[in-house]
């Protein structure tokens, strides 16, 4: 909202009026070009509005490799896009963050090529925190009170998991993220998404749902999450119903919502908080490689037992061969260690094999998942159809003059239906 007080001084340029009312004519009197016409536009805007106060919640705020901050100022009725330069912000004193509520000193801009008007701030001060972060602390407070966050109840992520169940919208690209870094890492855990929408009305009812369908078809580890985005966008991730529902899970659950700045009440309330949905992949599924040289190791170490077990019984047999009492039946005691050897020789050779058909069988798995893999489908010549962002499954589906994007192994086009 504005500051009345210094808006009331601002409301005209500070120039004379026959200079408006000129700008006024141009506009009245000729046809202008775009650029003409935002050119006046933003001359009337900046000489108008140099100096303003505004108070509003911060919501949208991201700060760009450049240092530079841009946020949208928002009431219960209108938003205003503002901008902070890097110098600016580097002198605040403050750092801004989604849901402040503030009172932001400086001056309205317009940014010619997209023809939008955006509020220059240089100087920001609190006045409180906005409706959605005043809801988000007293939660967390009440569920913290309840004991829902408390490390007593985090249950331990399973070692090795074979299935792993993850909620999320399936068209967005933090669950494409998500099943490559999962694929790459370990091509045999077998993957199932339940489709929820993450944003908006009706999204954390899905995600409920979602978590109730695999602890009724129970999983080993979930992931529940989505990509970044405003805090308002992450909201769904922050109602109580999905808190709750997350500690009453049997499964245990990784909560993978938004960036590394990102934090929500379900990532409180996880057996285990990622940082990203990438993350998450990482911390769910460990490198086949890891296995394979675990599984290595395993074999030395019982290679080594058995070896230094059969060095110390023909230390054994030695020692009682020369002893008086066996001096005489000599001859058996040889027959013996060559049965040993016979035995060290069969098992050594019974632990290659088997070692030999488990890298077989982890080959053979890698080659079967590769063949179900939907990508690998498009490399054989198939395609897929989307329209709006959805899969096309037939023809049907389809009205003249409809654009679609043909996905190939190799890249996506566009095409319209004639």
């Amino acid at each position: 909202m504005f500051n009345h007080d210094r808006t009331a001084r601002n409301t005209l340029p500070d120039q004379p009026f026959s200079s408006v009312q000129d700008d006024m004519d141009l506009f009245s009197s000729q046809v202008q070009t775009v650029s003409q016409l935002t050119r006046q536009l933003k001359k009337i805007v900046e000489q108008g509005f140099p100096d303003i106060s505004i108070q509003g919640e911060i919501s949208n705020c991201r700060t760009q490799s450049s240092g530079h901050v841009y946020l949208t100022l928002k009431d219960e009725g209108a938003q205003l896009p503002a901008v902070i330069w890097r110098g600016t912000a580097q002198s605040l004193g403050i750092r801004p963050q989604d849901g402040m509520k503030v009172i932001a000193d400086g001056e309205l801009s317009l940014y010619e090529p997209h023809g939008k008007y955006q509020m220059i701030i240089r100087s920001l001060r609190t006045v409180g925190i906005g409706e959605l972060q005043r809801a988000f602390e007293n939660l967390k407070e009440k569920l913290y009170r309840e004991g829902l966050f408390d490390p007593v109840y985090k249950k331990e992520l399973p070692e090795y998991p074979e299935t792993i169940g993850i909620i999320t919208s399936p068209t967005g690209a933090a669950v494409q993220d998500l099943i490559s870094v999962i694929s790459r890492r370990n091509p045999m855990v077998a993957l199932q998404i339940y489709p929820a929408k993450v944003q908006g009305e009706g999204s954390a009812s899905e995600v409920v749902q979602g978590i109730r369908y695999f602890n009724r078809h129970p999983v080993d580890l979930l992931i529940v999450g989505r990509g970044g985005g405003s805090f308002e966008d992450l909201w769904t991730f922050n109602e109580e119903e999905v808190a709750r529902a997350i500690f009453k899970s049997k499964i245990p659950v990784i909560s993978a919502v938004g960036h590394e700045i990102d934090f929500t009440i379900a990532d409180f309330v996880a057996d285990v908080r990622a940082a990203t949905p990438s993350q998450a992949g990482e911390i769910a599924v460990k490198e086949s490689r890891e296995i394979e040289e675990y599984i290595t190791g395993l074999a030395h170490f019982c290679g080594e037992r058995v070896s230094l077990g059969i060095r110390q019984s023909q230390i054994r047999v030695r020692s009682l061969l020369k002893s008086h009492a066996l001096n005489k039946p000599a001859d058996l005691v040889r027959m013996k260690m060559m049965r040993v050897d016979d035995l060290s020789g069969r098992l050594t050779r019974a632990v290659g094999s088997e070692l030999k058909a488990g890298k077989r069988s982890v080959e053979q798995l890698t080659q079967t998942l590769g063949a179900f893999n939907p990508k690998g489908v498009l490399k054989r010549g198939y395609t897929l159809v989307y329209r709006n962002g959805k899969l096309v499954t037939a023809s049907s589906g389809l009205k003249k003059t409809d654009s679609v994007e043909i996905e190939f192994s190799d890249g996506t086009r566009s095409a319209e239906i004639t």
